[in-house]
């Protein structure tokens, strides 16, 4: 690759932005850990849920998104598309209560649910289990496809791209705290959204490719266009759609789309000034996520199908690449080689925007774990907002590092995906229940997570061919991963009867504050006057949302695939389903 002085002068200027910005809040966000990790409360529901967005969409997303059509098809995005009924749940059922609940972390949400010394253990060590391990896992994923991303346009090798893109992050981000990065994530998301269109446009023009209507003739292509896939197999038809709308959206932890909300998704409804923009917030960042983002990444995947058919094509491409690292993800910036001087620029901004604007938002959520949960909440109760901003600041650096060097042992974009996954089997159900049944209590999460974790070691380490097992093809891996789901579901189920509820006094104070919905509660606590939202009303939001943004996604798809009468028809039905959503939102009731 050759970039032109254009190219320079455009990353430039993005890269100065970014870091004027972090100075700009870094005095804002140093006024206390509320400021550094919530914004102080105050931010309005399109700076969330944008910022969400932007998050969302990391540097592995597209690259991710190429390996699953390669090998699978567009039918097979499933894997993901089925995390919208996750969010849209999230959207209508808990988005107010987590700003209710007005914790500084999802973490500390764990005192004001459950009570005695298990529910403090449960809240510091999962502190470092999901803002140390978990964290440091996604970011190294993220930063294996930085790697690559760099190896291919430019030259780079692994340790300066690291050195280069892990320096700017950590140093922006531990000075402007959550400020800079909501901030920075509104420029970053238009930047990464030209970014992939500009590659998108370009990689239907390509000599080989021809367009799109050459594009949807090729045979290579023809057999990837299906939305649903191919039930006549049905272990590939389990593994892409069936597994996931049955099971995995409501069953498994995954960062961005956990059940209930969570992570960094509930950081920003925390932030939220009001349960009214929290909602909204939400409901934008769902619809971004889903309906409007995708089909860039899929054409320039299809695109690669023809240009690049066989790993062994990219390796002649580029014969000084790592061959240990030249799989089917590598095929998305493979195909951005071929962009004209200035959107080179431009596309390499925009990766480097999605990569900056996912891992700043992962160190300030790891931070605020370990210092909220673990560090203030243990070891050091009696300190000074500047002195919990400072070691916030350290604990950044020290997780930028520690991803980077674990970037070195993965493989594929993929590879960290199917971990996450397989790891929180089993424990989504817990977070959705814990809102609105009693019952639940801290030996429920605990025992879910150290069983979840058990039965992922032995999929991933035990049960091996090192050890004479049948390793498991792509088509089956939905085995271990509901496998997984029984086996830590029936777990937590058993410890939940087997342990002492949570006490009462802790149980009545969390419903007055939440007044969650339904009867999960009565028998146990004082419920006053019920609340005057009905399930029925949300339930019903849910289902007219998820159909407003499968329709417009699909909308979309058919339109590209010129059918316009398929698509015109979806796009109606997207447009009455978001009509209903809008009529509903006034009875969903919120304060503030």
């Amino acid at each position: 690759m050759h970039l032109q002085f254009i190219d320079f002068l455009i990353m430039a200027i993005y890269f100065v932005g970014i870091l004027l910005i972090g100075v700009l809040f870094s005095r804002r966000a140093g006024k206390g850990i509320e400021e550094y990790f919530v914004s102080g409360r105050s931010l309005p529901w399109w700076i969330v849920g944008t910022s969400m967005v932007a998050t969302t969409f990391a540097a592995d997303t597209p690259n991710l998104v190429t390996n699953i059509v390669r090998n699978q098809g567009v039918s097979g995005n499933w894997l993901w598309w089925a995390f919208l009924l996750t969010g849209m749940v999230t959207v209508f059922f808990y988005a107010k209560l987590w700003r209710r609940s007005e914790a500084l972390t999802d973490i500390g949400f764990y005192e004001l649910r459950y009570s005695g010394k298990e529910a403090s253990f449960l809240r510091g060590f999962r502190a470092l289990y999901l803002g140390v391990i978990f964290n440091v896992i996604v970011m190294a994923n993220v930063t294996l496809a930085a790697i690559k991303i760099s190896g291919i346009l430019l030259g780079l090798d692994k340790y300066t791209t690291i050195l280069i893109c892990g320096a700017i992050t950590a140093i922006y981000s531990c000075t402007a705290g959550l400020w800079g990065v909501v901030i920075t994530d509104i420029l970053l998301f238009v930047i990464a959204m030209a970014g992939s269109i500009a590659a998108a446009y370009f990689a239907l023009n390509h000599e080989a490719v021809g367009g799109l209507a050459n594009l949807l003739a090729n045979p290579a292509v023809q057999s990837h266009l299906s939305f649903l896939p191919d039930f006549s197999n049905w272990k590939n038809a389990m593994y892409v759609f069936l597994v996931p709308i049955a099971v995995q959206w409501w069953s498994v932890w995954y960062p961005g789309a956990e059940p209930g909300g969570g992570g960094y998704v509930a950081q920003r409804m925390l932030a939220s000034k009001d349960e009214k923009n929290s909602l909204y917030a939400t409901l934008w960042f769902n619809v971004a996520h889903y309906a409007i983002r995708p089909w860039p990444w899929i054409l320039v995947a299809l695109c690669s199908l023809v240009v690049f058919p066989q790993l062994s094509d990219i390796q002649q491409r580029f014969p000084n690449l790592d061959p240990g690292i030249i799989k089917d993800d590598l095929a998305y910036p493979a195909m951005l080689t071929f962009l004209p001087a200035g959107f080179l620029g431009l596309v390499v901004a925009s990766l480097a925007a999605a990569y900056m604007s996912t891992i700043s938002t992962h160190l300030n959520w790891g931070a605020s774990y370990v210092i909220d949960d673990f560090y203030k909440r243990f070891l050091c109760k009696d300190g000074d907002s500047k002195h919990y901003v400072f070691m916030a600041r350290v604990v950044t650096v020290l997780l930028m590092v520690v991803s980077c060097l674990l970037s070195f042992y993965l493989d594929s974009a993929l590879q960290g995906f199917s971990i996450l996954l397989q790891i929180g089997a089993g424990t989504g159900l817990i977070f959705m229940l814990r809102w609105f049944w009693w019952r639940i209590n801290a030996w429920t999460e605990i025992a879910a997570m150290i069983i979840s974790f058990l039965v992922a070691v032995y999929f991933h380490f035990i049960h091996s061919p090192v050890l004479g097992f049948a390793p498991f093809a792509e088509d089956e891996s939905w085995i271990p991963l509901v496998s997984g789901v029984a086996i830590t579901t029936c777990g937590w189920l058993l410890v939940t009867y087997l342990t002492p509820p949570t006490k009462q006094a802790v149980l009545q104070s969390y419903y007055d504050k939440i007044q969650p919905l339904g009867r999960g509660w009565a028998k146990v606590v004082q419920t006053g006057d019920a609340p005057k939202e009905n399930i029925t009303g949300n339930l019903l939001a849910v289902f007219l949302g998820c159909t407003a943004v499968y329709s417009a996604l699909f909308a979309t798809g058919y339109l590209i695939y010129g059918k316009p009468l398929l698509g015109g028809v979806l796009a109606i039905l997207a447009i009455a389903a978001a009509v209903g959503v809008k009529k509903l939102l006034p009875q969903l009731q919120w304060r503030g």
